[in-house]
């Protein structure tokens, strides 16, 4: 009886240690894919990341290929009922009409010097204000390209723009390629509208454009020769990019990228149009402003605002649209 029960007390004994080994076993096992997974998603995650700054960057260097960065479209919906300016141009009166320069006669050589046009996109907002501070500590100027806003701040920094020597350009009144690009007439009406608004705010006359997306977007439903064509009979000289900060297509470079970006570019040209933002998302822009003007002014850059005299960039060159 005895030995019996000393036999059901080790046989007790063993199963309780198999029971006991296959605890183990399912526990490192669960702990094994758990440990697994977590370096999956987290090596996942560092690739995804990657992946975003390499189609940022691919994005951004396509501009100069005439697929231009794709620009923000998060403008508040154009305001009806302005009326069209009613008294056109004569023919006669119209200024000469500025086309872009050849890529290959823009290439730099050793000696030359490097003219760089600092330009800004989608303004006004609260970051244009820190923008000019900023460029009226060093004494430069650059080109705004603004969009339609009505309220008192955006009015004020219309004017203060044009009041501290800087060039006021036209980036269209609503912003939205839907809006804009949808007929020739559609465009006419945001134009005239954004013009004429600009006027009744500062007493300036803007001749400067830039097209949302570039003069080589893919997404106007009309053909870009005719939209050319119209701001050619207004006497409006229409201004892309060669150099893109990158601040369009992600809020994710830091401000150390967005001067890399653009000085990496810059030694390449002797004209350089960059291509920057100064919506209310662009805090990084802002921050890279100081550390890029030193950088320029150390590569013994011009920085100077587009006027009459500055060789524009046109990826659809003016005198070709027709």
């Amino acid at each position: 009886m005895q030995e019996k029960e000393s036999e059901a007390l080790r046989n007790q004994r063993r199963r309780r240690k198999r029971i006991g080994r296959m605890k183990s076993m399912i526990v490192l096992t669960v702990t094994g894919w758990m440990i697994l997974s977590m370096i999956l998603i987290v090596f996942l995650l560092a690739r995804t990341v990657s992946l975003e700054r390499r189609l940022d960057r691919l994005l951004a260097s396509e501009s100069w290929n005439q697929v231009p960065a794709t620009e923000s479209e998060e403008i508040s919906s154009m305001q009806e009922g302005t009326e069209a300016k009613e008294d056109a141009q004569e023919e006669n009166q119209t200024p000469p009409q500025v086309s872009g320069m050849e890529d290959a006669d823009n290439l730099a050589e050793a000696g030359d010097v490097h003219k760089v046009y600092l330009t800004f996109d989608d303004g006004p907002s609260e970051n244009t204000a820190a923008i000019l501070d900023i460029l009226a500590e060093y004494d430069i100027k650059a080109t705004f390209f603004v969009v339609g806003r009505e309220d008192e701040e955006s009015k004020a920094l219309y004017q203060r723009i044009v009041d501290e020597g800087h060039t006021l350009g036209m980036h269209s009144y609503s912003n939205k390629y839907s809006i804009i690009y949808q007929s020739e007439e559609a465009f006419a009406e945001d134009y005239d509208k954004l013009r004429d608004y600009l006027y009744e705010v500062t007493g300036t006359e803007c001749r400067y454009y830039r097209f949302p997306g570039g003069s080589s977007n893919q997404i106007s439903n009309v053909p870009m020769s005719s939209l050319i064509d119209f701001l050619n009979e207004q006497g409006t000289v229409y201004c892309d990019w060669n150099v893109s900060a990158g601040d369009a297509a992600s809020t994710a470079y830091t401000p150390e990228e967005i001067v890399a970006n653009v000085t990496e570019d810059v030694v390449k040209y002797k004209t350089s149009v960059v291509l920057l933002h100064d919506s209310s998302d662009k805090s990084a822009t802002v921050e890279a402003i100081r550390p890029l003007i030193e950088a320029l002014q150390e590569m013994d850059a011009e920085i100077l605002p587009i006027d009459e005299d500055t060789q524009v960039i046109q990826y659809v060159k003016a005198d070709s649209a027709r």
